[in-house]
């Protein structure tokens, strides 16, 4: 496997991480650490993130797109019902789902965009 291709998928479990720590550490956690970071509003977070985890990801998977997708769609449904637990204690919220399919297709377009200016570049 090549080099680059390692260092692409570490980044994609590295920016998951990244983010699950953020959307599942309880609010007030979030402020003790320094880490209560993004913007203002909600859903443009849960875009931004899943933006970025779809597009670093479909660096690393190239060929698993749809696999990519799902599994995203998946951990974003996955973070709202946790969120939603007593344990959590932040809110359960569909439209932050909506933001992360949302987002996902936003990464996926800046894949395409991505590769076809490569694509014309070499």
């Amino acid at each position: 496997m090549k080099l680059q291709l390692i260092t692409e998928r570490v980044g994609f479990y590295v920016t998951l991480l990244v983010v699950l720590v953020l959307a599942l550490l309880p609010v007030q956690r979030l402020k003790e650490f320094g880490l209560d970071l993004g913007f203002h509003y909600d859903k443009l977070n849960h875009a931004t993130a899943f933006a970025m985890l779809t597009f670093v990801g479909s660096l690393g998977w190239p060929e698993r797109k749809v696999n990519l997708t799902i599994f995203l769609a998946l951990v974003g449904a996955g973070i709202e019902v946790l969120q939603g637990t007593a344990l959590i204690r932040r809110d359960f919220d569909g439209l932050d789902w909506a933001a992360d399919c949302i987002g996902i297709a936003c990464g996926l377009a800046a894949v395409s965009c991505a590769s076809s200016l490569v694509g014309r570049a070499t």
